[in-house]
């Protein structure tokens, strides 16, 4: 069965631009696996930083049991997150746990840098996945397959000096929209903390907006996710694009993509 792993910073990221995604490989017979780095401790002014982090979790993990993906738990506190071996050797040994042949994650030029730090450890281990001398915590085999890293579109889909940036292609996540809405809905505690914070009224109407704006980039799509592909070279011995051919109809490539990181 082929394997895709989503690899985003925190807690809520995967359901708002990732989830569609998974929904439509698991139902085309794929195994998906969901990692979140950072605990989410920040994501509050209600709560304590550890009350805050045990709240997410629980969130992240029924989140996950709604999309029928395999969970897998943080390795730091949020702001905390840094390419370091240490940080690069746990998230490398899940990616060989997940035997993954896709990894989806944060673009590499986000608005924050715990997604940007999350897009180069998840990089990283993808590219580690068949080194053998690289040891892992906990230790786990290298293998061998192809593996395929794309991109999320950033928040706001734009750099952080805005300039723009378009998908190389789109995924008609209409479908599934609703089970990818009902996922983020798990994250309740997200509403105060989001609309406080980050002006975002409505996480789930934020989601629903983002979606709707990327399937009107399309020009076909009425939800849609929009990825970018990581270039081939050290992560498969030719360049292959595993999620058009696994999403046939639902995928489509953006002809008059022109971007910049």
């Amino acid at each position: 069965m082929p394997s895709a792993l989503a690899i985003f910073a925190h807690p809520d990221d995967i359901e708002f631009v990732a989830a569609g995604t998974l929904l439509l490989l698991k139902e085309r017979g794929w195994d998906i696996h969901y990692m979140n780095l950072c605990s989410g401790n920040c994501g509050s002014v209600q709560m304590d930083a550890e009350t805050t982090a045990r709240k997410r979790l629980a969130e992240a993990q029924e989140a996950a049991r709604i999309l029928g993906a395999a969970f897998y738990p943080p390795v730091c506190d949020d702001m905390e997150l840094a390419y370091t071996p240490q940080l690069l050797r746990k998230v490398a040994a899940v990616v060989r746990e997940a035997k993954a042949e896709v990894v989806l994650t944060h673009a590499p030029s986000d608005y924050m840098e715990d997604h940007m730090e999350a897009c180069r450890l998840a990089v990283s281990a993808a590219f580690a996945h068949g080194i053998p001398n690289f040891a892992t915590d906990p230790p786990r085999e290298a293998f061998f397959h192809d593996v395929t890293v794309y991109h999320a579109m950033p928040h706001g889909l734009c750099t952080p000096l805005r300039v723009p940036v378009k998908a190389d292609a789109f995924v008609n996540t209409t479908s599934v929209h609703e089970i990818k809405r009902r996922s983020l809905a798990a994250h309740e505690s997200q509403k105060h903390w989001l609309d406080v914070s980050q002006g975002m009224d409505s996480y789930l109407v934020s989601m629903d907006d983002a979606s709707r704006r990327v399937g009107g980039l399309s020009g076909r799509f009425e939800f849609a996710e929009g990825w970018r592909r990581h270039l081939h070279l050290g992560f498969s011995a030719a360049e292959i694009d595993p999620l058009r051919d696994a999403l046939g109809d639902a995928w489509m490539t953006n002809s008059g993509r022109e971007s910049a990181d």
